[in-house]
C-alpha cells in the first residue's frame, strides 16, 4: 500500500503509526524542503515538496490529509477525482455545505473516504457506545465530556475561537452518536489571549442533557487530561484519562450502580494506531468503513453550531 501523507505537523502522529508497519510505503509531502526532509527522514520516509504528485502519481493508493481544516474537503475531492482513497483529518470540512459535498462524492464513487474520528477507537468511548446501544444501564440521561490541556503543540493556537473546530469536535461526535442532534445549544467562552481560552456548550435533548467543555488554560506540567461522565437511569460510567500528541493516552473507566463501583478493564488505548489499522483493513476488504463522511456529518453540524456561537456571539 503506497500512501501520500500531506502535512508535516499533525502528520507526524500518523507518520509514527505508519513507521511501525512493514506493509506500507509512505511519501511525506510538505511546503518547507528542509523541514519535510527532516521529519520524513526521522520516520524513514521519502520526502517531497511537490504536492501535485500525490494526485497525479498513479502508484499512490491512499492520500492522507493532515492539513489545515480549510483544505480538507477541497483536497479530498481532488483525491477522489484522481481515483485515490482518502483519509482526512477532522473536521472533514470547514462548512456544512462542504461536508455535504464530500458525503455525496464519497457515496457516488467507488473509492473509500475515511474521516479521522480517532476517538471512536478509544476503548472507553467504545464502552459508552456499547452501553447506549445495548441499554446496559438503562436510558442515557446526562453526558458530560471535558478536556483541558497545556499548549502541547508549539505554534498551534488554542484560543477560544479555534477550540470548537480544533478541540471539541471529537467530544461532540461522542455526544451526537449517543443522543443525536440537540434541540437547544447554549455556549459560553472566555479567552486569556488569542491563543488560550475555554469553551463550554450545554445541549438539551428530549429527556436528556449534555455538556462539552474544553480549555487550553493550563500550564505545561498539566499536560492534557479529559474524560466523560455518563449518567443513565440505572448507573453511571465515568472515564478519566491523560492524552498527548503521541495518541497513546491512559484511561480508567469506572461503572457505578446500586451494587457498588467497579473498574471496567480496558485494552491499551492507542486510537491512532487503531484508526489506521481500520483504514487499511477496509482497503484490504476485511472490514466495513466505520468512519465515513456520512457518519461524521451530525458531529460536523453540531460543531459548526457551537463554533458560530463562539465566533459571532449568537
Amino acid at each position: 500500500m503506497k500512501i501520500a501523507l500531506l502535512g508535516t505537523n499533525f502528520g507526524q502522529a500518523h507518520a509514527a503509526v505508519y513507521a511501525a508497519r512493514d506493509d506500507v510505503d509512505v511519501v511525506m509531502f510538505g511546503r518547507d524542503a528542509a523541514k519535510t526532509a527532516e521529519v520524513a527522514g526521522r520516520f524513514g520516509f521519502t520526502a517531497s515538496t511537490d504536492p501535485e504528485a500525490a494526485f497525479t502519481d498513479a502508484s499512490f493508493d491512499l492520500v492522507d490529509l493532515c492539513l489545515p481544516i480549510a483544505l480538507h474537503t477541497p483536497m479530498a475531492l481532488r483525491a477522489l477525482e484522481a481515483g485515490k482513497h482518502v483519509l482526512s483529518e477532522l473536521p472533514m470540512a470547514a462548512t456544512l455545505e462542504e461536508g455535504r459535498r464530500l458525503v455525496a462524492a464519497a457515496e457516488a464513487g467507488d473509492r473509500h473516504v475515511f474521516v479521522d474520528m480517532f476517538e471512536r477507537f478509544l476503548p472507553a468511548n467504545q464502552a459508552l457506545a456499547d452501553a447506549v446501544r445495548e441499554n446496559t444501564y438503562g436510558r442515557l440521561r446526562e453526558l458530560t465530556c471535558w478536556s483541558a490541556m497545556a499548549p502541547l503543540w508549539p505554534g498551534a493556537s488554542l484560543g477560544a475561537k479555534v477550540l470548537p473546530m480544533e478541540a471539541m469536535h471529537s467530544d461532540l461526535d461522542l455526544i451526537t452518536r449517543a443522543l443525536g442532534i440537540p434541540r437547544q445549544v447554549h455556549v459560553t467562552a472566555v479567552e486569556r489571549d488569542a491563543d488560550a481560552g475555554a469553551v463550554e456548550a450545554v445541549m438539551t435533548f428530549d429527556g436528556a442533557i449534555a455538556r462539552s467543555s474544553v480549555s487550553s488554560l493550563r500550564p505545561m506540567p498539566w499536560g492534557g487530561r479529559g474524560g466523560y461522565t455518563a449518567a443513565f437511569t440505572d448507573g453511571v460510567l465515568e472515564s478519566v484519562g491523560t492524552m498527548g500528541y503521541d495518541g497513546k493516552p491512559t484511561a480508567t473507566l469506572t461503572a457505578y450502580t446500586n451494587d457498588g463501583a467497579h473498574e471496567v478493564e480496558l485494552p491499551p488505548a492507542d486510537q491512532y494506531t487503531a484508526m489506521i489499522d481500520h483504514v487499511l483493513a477496509v482497503l484490504r476488504g476485511e472490514a466495513d468503513n466505520r468512519i465515513t463522511p456520512a457518519s461524521a456529518l451530525d458531529a460536523l453540524k453540531l460543531t459548526l453550531r457551537v463554533d458560530q456561537q463562539v465566533t459571532t456571539g449568537h
